[in-house]
């Protein structure tokens, strides 16, 4: 057999070789995290996590979040050209959603270029329990939403505690109080 032939075909098996690592390491970078047996009733979650990374891809409008204090937060997106009455925020299903879209301009204007564009756009934050939007302001082109994490207040419960006996069910009942510290 020919040199250049071993060559070739051992040239070859390092290329199916590292093809087939790779596609092994595609079909793990896809695979959830959620498919374990342990984690039932979690899909929600993925959802929202892929919903979430959907989002960060997108690039208009830049946005900054800031912490305000320690449990207000603020998103601020740059709006500049959208008024008011061109944007809506909303919230749906755990999800701050932010539209804008700009009227198309109807004037007599002649543009030798138009470099800016009137374009619409969607951007959605994914929300975690206990955040609540508290105010949204338009101020020089910069839309703020104002959130605010609802610190709940510890819940005391007193439970009560069946004896064991198989007679009667709850006849001879005892209660534990339990309280917060």
């Amino acid at each position: 057999m020919p040199l250049w032939l071993l060559c070739f075909g051992a040239f070859r098996k390092k290329v199916d070789k590292d093809l087939a690592l790779n596609m092994r390491r595609q079909e793990m970078s896809r695979m959830s995290g959620f498919n374990s047996p342990l984690l039932l009733g979690f899909d929600h979650l993925e959802r929202m996590l892929d919903s979430a990374s959907r989002a960060s891809a997108e690039g208009y409008p830049p946005y900054n979040i800031e912490q305000t204090d320690e449990n207000g937060l603020r998103i601020t997106l740059a709006v500049a050209g959208f008024l008011m009455d061109d944007l809506h925020v909303t919230i749906e299903d755990n999800q701050l959603i932010i539209r804008g879209k700009q009227e198309d301009d109807v004037s007599d204007r002649h543009y030798l270029h138009r470099g800016i564009a009137a374009r619409q756009f969607q951007r959605a934050f994914v929300l975690a329990e206990g955040i609540e939007v508290t105010g949204a302001g338009l101020d020089n082109g910069l839309l703020h939403i104002e959130l605010e994490r609802i610190v709940p207040e510890p819940e005391v419960r007193t439970i009560k505690i069946d004896n064991g006996n198989s007679g009667s069910k709850h006849k001879n009942a005892q209660t534990i109080n339990v309280e917060a510290e």
